[in-house]
């Protein structure tokens, strides 16, 4: 642990706190995919199989459970919510996600560091991880309505892969033969991802404007 990887768990984390404070006491999912949320819920199940048979610390396995139960809990919330569900914008959140999934299940069978079935699904996760934003990005483009709670989630979901990436980078000159393929290529997948999303966050941050993509 290095204080990198800490800023990124921390940063990982506030932005699903983020995301249940406006579900949770505002009682709207207004911009909210729960396309990628659901991939999401996917990514955590696939990767923390290992959570009842192998215990590294006490750390790890709360972050695994609070990862677990947030992602779980935010589509219950979306898809059953008596006053949530109302407020979700399924006309416009239509992104087939099936077709992320089955291309990185895929991608994980052909190309792994070890063929068992807890190292695929763990890649698997990697894989969908990376590209489980897009759902988000294509919605928040259709609609063009940002709100600040739902642009701070997007953005911290973002900064936190930007943070594990100069996790990795301390950990390769630290560390003697720190090299992991595909996790570091998938970072930069999903980082890059997001600069479109950056840009125009900062840009209103800068000029006190609200926050829009274009279309």
């Amino acid at each position: 642990m290095n204080i990198f990887r800490l800023a990124g768990d921390m940063t990982h984390l506030a932005s699903v706190l983020v995301l249940l404070l406006k579900i949770h006491t505002i009682k709207s999912c207004a911009g909210i995919s729960l396309k990628t949320q659901e991939l999401y819920a996917i990514v955590f199940a696939t990767r923390y199989l290992d959570i009842l048979t192998d215990f590294i610390s006490l750390y790890n396995t709360l972050m695994k459970l609070i990862f677990l139960g947030s992602s779980f809990s935010i589509v219950w919330y979306i898809r059953r919510h008596k006053v949530v569900r109302r407020s979700y914008d399924k006309d416009h959140d239509t992104f087939r996600h099936v077709f992320l999934v089955l291309p990185c299940l895929l991608l994980a069978l052909l190309i792994h560091e070890k063929f068992t079935f807890k190292e695929v699904m763990w890649t698997f996760s990697l894989y969908l991880e990376a590209v489980a934003i897009l759902p988000q990005l294509v919605l928040l483009q259709r609609t063009r309505n940002i709100d600040n709670l739902t642009g701070q989630y997007v953005f911290l979901l973002g900064a936190y892969r930007a943070l594990y990436i100069i996790n990795w980078i301390y950990r390769y000159f630290t560390e003697p033969h720190y090299v992991h393929w595909i996790p570091w290529i998938s970072g930069i997948v999903q980082t890059m991802l997001y600069a479109d999303f950056f840009y125009y966050y900062f840009q209103s941050w800068k000029n006190n404007q609200k926050l829009h993509l274009p279309a």
